[in-house]
């Protein structure tokens, strides 16, 4: 069971119009949590059933072996489990969503990548951590790369360029493209790239950018730092 939920179908006011299921944005934390009730009960999850993480761009990976009962969630990009009690979430607004799961091993994964977090190859960690945690082999994972901000959209800095350059050596170039004077970068190319490294063969790319399309999703880029998030939900079934 996986799914990137919308902006639809909330109960959030402008500027976070409707389904924002980020609680650090500034919306009422009691209207969040409506749309996180409206979120699993779409897929047919108990809310109960949440691991999430606070996402602080890193390339630190979390196994979890039971819905989360810590008030405060730990601080990861990355989050594995082999337990059908268990619902993945993460929140997204131009960042990179990337769901994997292993059919033969019955694991899931779920990863959120931003530039620092590409750089970090937070999603290569992850693939080596269920290899690890699961015995997943990443030639049984299948991996989706969601809605998320595309390279037209996402101009960078120097600095952003150097580290990228530093991570990614040779393949650098393949991903970083010159327009208008400015340095964009690909974020769905470079994590397909960090897949096909770990070994992964079926990866499927949504192709849809955030910034684009802001009737449906939500753009830290495209609306200026003030917007909500969109959930991503990954678990096993029974």
């Amino acid at each position: 069971m996986h799914g990137f939920l919308t902006r639809r179908g909330g109960v959030s006011p402008a500027p976070w119009e409707s389904l924002n299921v980020g609680g650090t944005v500034g919306d009422d934390v009691r209207r969040v949590a409506e749309n996180r009730r409206r979120a699993f009960a779409a897929l047919g999850r108990r809310p109960e059933s949440a691991f999430d993480v606070w996402q602080v761009h890193s390339a630190e990976v979390i196994r979890a072996r039971a819905p989360r009962a810590a008030e405060v969630p730990p601080k990861a990009d990355a989050i594995i489990t082999d337990n059908p009690q268990v619902t993945l979430f993460m929140r997204f607004a131009d960042c990179v969503p990337i769901l994997l799961v292993d059919p033969v091993r019955r694991a899931a994964g779920m990863a959120h990548a931003g530039w620092k977090g590409t750089v970090r190859k937070t999603v290569l960690e992850t693939v080596r951590a269920m290899g690890e945690a699961f015995g997943s082999r990443p030639e049984d994972l299948h991996a989706g790369i969601g809605p998320s901000i595309d390279a037209h959209h996402y101009p960078v800095g120097p600095e952003v360029v150097e580290r990228f350059q530093a991570a990614f050596g040779d393949a650098a170039p393949e991903f970083l493209t010159s327009t208008n004077g400015s340095e964009h970068l690909d974020l769905w190319g470079a994590n397909r790239w960090l897949l096909e490294e770990a070994g992964v063969k079926r990866i499927e790319l949504a192709g849809i950018c955030t910034a684009c399309h802001l009737e449906d999703w939500y753009s830290h880029r495209g609306e200026g730092g003030r917007t909500g998030r969109f959930g991503a939900l990954i678990g096993l079934r029974e």
